[in-house]
């Protein structure tokens, strides 16, 4: 072999080994995302771009306030992102005050941008209760936002979720780390 047909074949095989480290690192550790809508403001905005962790959830279940991605039931093209409110077994319910209730208990966070409108309860109005696998998510634009309030997106299973917001790398000037807790 030539020197020519060597330095070809070693830059082939150096680009297969980039594309093969590449498809591991989306697959198994993290994928770039996009946020497409307001549903998650003040947070996230509209047209921000993240990079989801894939390798927490191997090690532990997701908790209440991740920020997690998960796929559009009827377009798996499309992704939701939302914030954990109600885990496995829990049973949540929204009053007409918009109150969210875990368990009978009020929750306390701040992550609503405001009130819950009583014509967005859906079907929350009613106690909502989470299989083994199961969690309640909303957006942090709680008046704003397709979530499990309605029946086409209801529960999220453990194994519908993609992994957890990890960072922000679009726009450079809001860049940094994902607030979840």
């Amino acid at each position: 072999m030539n020197k020519k047909t060597k330095e070809i074949i070693s830059n082939v095989l150096y680009l297969l080994g980039v594309v093969c480290v590449a498809l591991l690192i989306v697959t198994f550790v993290g994928q770039r995302t996009n946020v497409d809508g307001s549903s998650m403001e003040p947070m996230l905005t509209d047209g921000d771009n993240l990079i989801v962790d894939k390798i927490t959830y191997r090690f532990r279940d997701p908790e209440r306030f991740d920020v997690i991605v998960f796929p559009v039931a009827l377009d798996h093209n499309k992704k939701y992102i939302k914030r954990i409110i109600g885990l496995p077994g829990e049973t949540i319910q929204i009053d007409a005050e918009g109150k969210i209730y875990i368990n009978g208990e009020v929750l306390e966070e701040n992550y609503g941008r405001e009130t819950i409108n009583p014509d967005t309860i859906g079907r929350a109005a009613e106690p909502v209760v989470l299989g083994e696998n199961e969690y309640f998510v909303l957006g942090d634009n709680r008046n704003n936002s397709s979530d499990s309030r309605k029946e086409t997106v209801g529960n999220v299973s453990r194994d519908d979720i993609i992994g957890r917001a990890w960072v922000r790398i679009w726009p450079l000037n809001k860049a940094g780390f994902i607030k979840h807790q």
